[in-house]
C-alpha cells in the first residue's frame, strides 16, 4: 500500500477522531509520573501522537517518541505533535519496521507504548506484541488499538441500486484482509484476541475499553470529503469481490455530477468506536 499517497485520507481521519483521541490520551497518561517517556508505535499522521504530546505537555513535560517504517508518514507524525506546542515535552521520531523485533534497541524503556492498527500488519502479531511489551519499563503499559465495531457511513437505501451497499463492501474488504494475511511471507495464526496476546506476552491487569466515534447527520464537508474516500478505498480493496451491479452503483456514487454523487447528500455520517486493549509489565 502507498501510505504516502494516502496521507491526506489519514489526516482528515485524524481530524474526525481528534476528540477521542485526546480522552484515550488522557485516561492513559492518568497514572503516568513525571517526565514520562512515552512512545506511539506506528505514529502514521500524528493524530494520536498531538494527542498524547498536549497531554504530556499539561503534566508538565515528558519524551514523545514517534516510531513508524514510512518516513513521508514519520515526518507527517512529528510535524502534527510539534504543532500542539506542548512545552516541556521533547519529541524524537525513530525510522524503523517493527517486523525486525528490536524495539527495546531503539528506544528507552518506555512508561507508555501507544501501538495503534499495526500489530495486524505484522506476520507474527503474538511476537510484535512480545517484542514491543519488551520496551516497557517496569510498570509500564501497552496499549493496543485494534478492531472495534466497523465504522458505518452511509444510509441503507441509497436510492441506486441494491439496498446495503456499504454492508457488502465491508463483506468484501474482510475476505481480502484474510487473504492478505494468508499471503504474507512467514505469517502465523493468531486464533484469539487481543487480550489474551497481551497476557501471553506476560502483561497483567489486562483489560479493554472503547470510545465513540460519532458524527451525525446532516453531513459537513469533511464529514462527505471521508466518506467519499472511504467509499472509494474500500470498493477498490473489494473490486474483484463484487458484482457488476455494485460495480456499477460504486461508479455512479463517486461521479461528480451524477445524480447519485455522494458528495451532494447531506444524509452521510460517520459512526463507529475506538477500541484499546492494554495491558502492564511487572
Amino acid at each position: 500500500m502507498d501510505w504516502a499517497a494516502r496521507i491526506p485520507d489519514l489526516r482528515r481521519a485524524d481530524e474526525l477522531a481528534a476528540n477521542v483521541f485526546a480522552d484515550i490520551a488522557t485516561r492513559l497518561t492518568a497514572g503516568l509520573p513525571g517526565g514520562a517517556t512515552v512512545v506511539d508505535v506506528g505514529a502514521g499522521t500524528g493524530g494520536m501522537s498531538a494527542a498524547l504530546a498536549a497531554t504530556l505537555g499539561r503534566r508538565g513535560g515528558g519524551c514523545l517518541l514517534l516510531v513508524d517504517a514510512v518516513p513521508e508518514l514519520l515526518a507527517e507524525a512529528a510535524r502534527t505533535a510539534t504543532a500542539v506546542g506542548a512545552d516541556g515535552v521533547k519529541i524524537e521520531t525513530v525510522e524503523a519496521n517493527l517486523a525486525a523485533g528490536n524495539l527495546s534497541e531503539l528506544v528507552p524503556p518506555a512508561q507508555l507504548i501507544w501501538a495503534a492498527s499495526v500489530m495486524h500488519h505484522l506476520p507474527d502479531q503474538q511476537g510484535g506484541i512480545a517484542s514491543v511489551a519488551g520496551a516497557l519499563s517496569g510498570g509500564g503499559v501497552l496499549a493496543v488499538a485494534e478492531g472495534g465495531l466497523e465504522t458505518q457511513t452511509l444510509p441503507w437505501d441509497l436510492g441506486v441500486g441494491r439496498p446495503g451497499l456499504e454492508h457488502r463492501l465491508l463483506a468484501a474488504r474482510d475476505e481480502w484482509f484474510g487473504e492478505m494475511r494468508a499471503g504474507i511471507e512467514g505469517t502465523i495464526a493468531m486464533p484469539y484476541g487481543w487480550t489474551t496476546a497481551l497476557r501471553r506476552a506476560g502483561l497483567t491487569d489486562v483489560g479493554s475499553f472503547s470510545h465513540l466515534l460519532d458524527h451525525p447527520a446532516p453531513t459537513t464537508d469533511i464529514v462527505r470529503e471521508f466518506v467519499l474516500q472511504r467509499i472509494a478505498h474500500l470498493a477498490e480493496d473489494a473490486r474483484e469481490r463484487l458484482t457488476e451491479e455494485d460495480r456499477g452503483t460504486v461508479e455512479r456514487l463517486l461521479q461528480p455530477g451524477a445524480g447519485e454523487y455522494l458528495g451532494d447528500r447531506d444524509d452521510l455520517y460517520v459512526l463507529g468506536t475506538k477500541t484499546v486493549h492494554f495491558g502492564r509489565k511487572s
